[in-house]
């Protein structure tokens, strides 16, 4: 369980580093735009790329599938450090491993990065990645635990279909921010 929760915690922390990363890349980004009309641009970026990953969740976007090879000549470069950590035999190689596995191409992590890069700045992206992998830790941590049920429910169409309406709907809030029965109020 402990070499589990290592692994996690690397994986967590290259999130928390990819959103540090972005948050940077889009405080310099938003600049020619000014705050206002950057942020903006991003909001409705990160609202299509968010919407789209629903849509291929769902099944009924399954070319959103091509974004991951974004990181793939990333993941060639980092990819050999994980294999010369195989077989993991303590902790720390166990979170080394963990924090290569954290930058594996995955659609929902650039969907997350993209909600991420409309924070404001480096520290609240590093934060909302770091949520997002705290998010990720139960079914991650559950897949050893529960690989049958998981199986099982990622096969059945309906469930694809409400995870992915559930995704879009997180970008239509990101997309009319107005309308997110969550979003803070100002007094």
């Amino acid at each position: 369980m402990s070499y589990i929760f290592s692994y996690n915690l690397g994986r967590i922390t290259s999130y928390s580093t990819a959103g540090f990363l972005v948050g940077f890349i889009q405080a310099i980004i938003i600049l020619p735009f000014g705050l206002e009309h950057g942020y903006r641009i991003l909001q409705l970026f990160s609202a299509v790329v968010m919407a789209c990953a629903g849509l291929y969740l769902a099944g009924w976007f399954p070319r959103f599938a091509y974004i991951e090879k974004v990181g793939g000549k990333l993941w060639k470069l980092i990819e050999p450090f994980g294999r010369k950590l195989i077989p993991v035999s303590s902790r720390t190689q166990a979170y080394l491993f963990g924090m290569v596995w954290g930058w594996l191409p995955c659609g929902l992590v650039y969907a997350a990065l993209a909600l991420a890069a409309t924070t404001g700045d480096p520290y609240r992206a590093s934060l909302t990645m770091l949520a997002f992998g705290l998010g990720t830790l139960p079914s991650v941590l559950g897949i050893g635990i529960m690989t049958n049920l998981l199986t099982k429910l990622s096969q059945m169409q309906r469930f694809k279909q409400i995870t992915g309406s559930l995704l879009i709907l997180i970008a239509i809030f990101a997309l009319f921010p107005e309308l997110n029965p969550l979003r803070l109020q100002h007094i």
